[in-house]
């Protein structure tokens, strides 16, 4: 019944029970084999350093950066120490004067624009003028009499229209005066009437007519001379024109 379960070796044996003993012995040498055999390729991890994961030399480059400030300080600390107990040996007036280099150059070009300049300054001081003043004058009063002779109307026409404009309006308000002096009048006659003073037309005619002569002959009270027709101002005197040569 369990024939098939039995150990069937491959090459044909007198006994199985030794065949089967002896292949397991055999296979149990090549398992210790296998198990003991060392590999040929290097799969470990890399070997680490010391020195790459310290980092020595950056630590002391920091110690030799501390041991110089402190000594620095140290050395700070004793001069303020020296300076708190005496009165100290620093003095804050600066006596230093400025030099340059090439100062005595540019003295040198000072002096030589300096120089060139007062010889043109003498030049010019000495310099006579070709074009005579006298002239010019005489040839501007050769023109200006030209130009009368020419002219439509004779020089300084506008100041005179300007005066004459001025005159107009000062005029115009002497007239404005005159209105009010015979309207005073009017009605001074109109009252006589009423009170019987007057007794004919011709009389009062005659009086407002004398009434107005007076108010037009009187002289206006800011003191302004005016003529006799106020719509003719006085024209302004033409002063002669100076033609000395200058």
């Amino acid at each position: 019944m369990k024939a098939h379960l039995a150990y069937q070796p491959c090459p044909p044996s007198a006994n199985k029970y030794l065949q089967f003993k002896w292949d397991k012995a055999s296979y149990d040498a090549h398992r210790e084999k296998v198990k003991s055999a060392k590999s040929m390729l290097n799969i470990t991890a890399p070997k680490t350093y010391s020195h790459l994961t310290q980092g020595l030399k950056k630590q002391k480059l920091a110690d030799e950066w501390n041991l110089k400030v402190q000594r620095e300080n140290n050395i700070l600390l004793e001069k303020i120490f020296h300076i708190m107990k005496t009165s100290g040996g620093v003095d804050d007036r600066n006596y230093y004067k400025r030099k340059s280099l090439g100062k005595e150059r540019k003295h040198q070009e000072l002096l030589r624009i300096t120089k060139e300049n007062q010889k043109i300054l003498f030049r010019l001081d000495h310099c006579k003028s070709t074009y005579n003043v006298k002239n010019f004058h005489k040839d501007w009063h050769k023109n200006v009499k030209l130009m009368d002779s020419i002219a439509r109307y004779p020089r300084g026409w506008t100041n005179q229209k300007e005066g004459q404009e001025k005159a107009i309006k000062k005029s115009s308000g002497c007239g404005k005066d005159q209105k009010i002096s015979r309207d005073i009048t009017t009605k001074s006659l109109a009252s006589n009437k009423a009170m019987g003073k007057v007794k004919s037309k011709g009389n009062i005619q005659v009086t407002a007519d004398s009434a107005i002569h007076t108010a037009e002959t009187s002289p206006p009270l800011d003191g302004s001379k005016t003529s006799n027709n106020p719509h003719t101002p006085e024209t302004p005197k033409k002063e002669p024109e100076n033609l000395s040569e200058g």
